[in-house]
Order: structure tokens, then sequence, then C-alpha cells
């Protein structure tokens, strides 16, 4: 009996062992560099490196943009104010008939009219 059970056990460390060197050369196959999942790691972590540095870059240039941006607003919004002054001071020049010629604007030179139907057709 004493036989039956060393030779069992024997047997089991034996398989055991096999299994051992079996998973060994399967886990250096899985982490290998080359062709396993250790180069698809390395060339992901190198791809994540590279699109966090591609998005800092474009987060500064949006940044830049929006700064360049918000300059024009403001200056596009003084220039609006500057033409609705001048629109509203061209209510104050004199009116004068073009059909005749008459007029004391017509003598001086051209003066500029706003006609209703412009203004209408424009708001």
């Amino acid at each position: 009996m004493e036989l039956i059970a060393d030779i069992l056990l024997v047997s089991g460390a034996l398989g055991a062992g096999v299994y051992c060197f079996v998973l060994a050369r399967r886990l250096s196959r899985f982490n290998d560099l080359e062709n396993g999942v250790g180069g698809a790691v390395a060339v992901l972590s190198a791809q994540v490196d590279d699109l966090t540095k591609t998005l800092e870059a474009a987060q500064a240039t949006a940044n830049a943009s929006s700064h360049s941006l918000d300059g024009l607003t403001d200056r596009a919004e003084s220039v609006a104010k500057r033409l609705e002054l001048l629109v509203a001071s061209m209510h104050d020049l004199p009116q004068s008939d073009h059909k005749t010629g008459s007029g004391k604007a017509a003598a001086e030179g051209p003066v500029f009219q706003r006609h209703d139907s412009a203004m209408s057709e424009v708001s």
C-alpha cells in the first residue's frame, strides 16, 4: 500500500512539474515585448503619451484662438457702436431735393439720403 501511495505521490509531483513548465512557457510568450501582450501594452502606452501631448497642444491652440476671438469680438462691438453713431448723425444732415438740384446741400457736395424703402428691406 505504501508503494502505491509513493507512486501516486511521485506521479502527482511530476504532473505538477510538467504543468508548471507549460505555464511558464505560456507566460513567457504572453509577456514577450515583440509579439505578446507586453508588446501591445508598450505600444498602447506610447500611443497614450502621444495622444496626451497632442491633446495639450490642441488645448493650447484652442485657448489662443479663444483669446484672439474675444479680442476681435470686442473690436467688432466698438466698430458697431461707431457705425451706429455715424448712422444716427446722418439724420441731422439737411434734406435736399435731388430731382431739381435745389437746396443748400446740393451746391456743397454729395449728400447721403436715407430711403425708407431701403430701410424696410434691411430690417
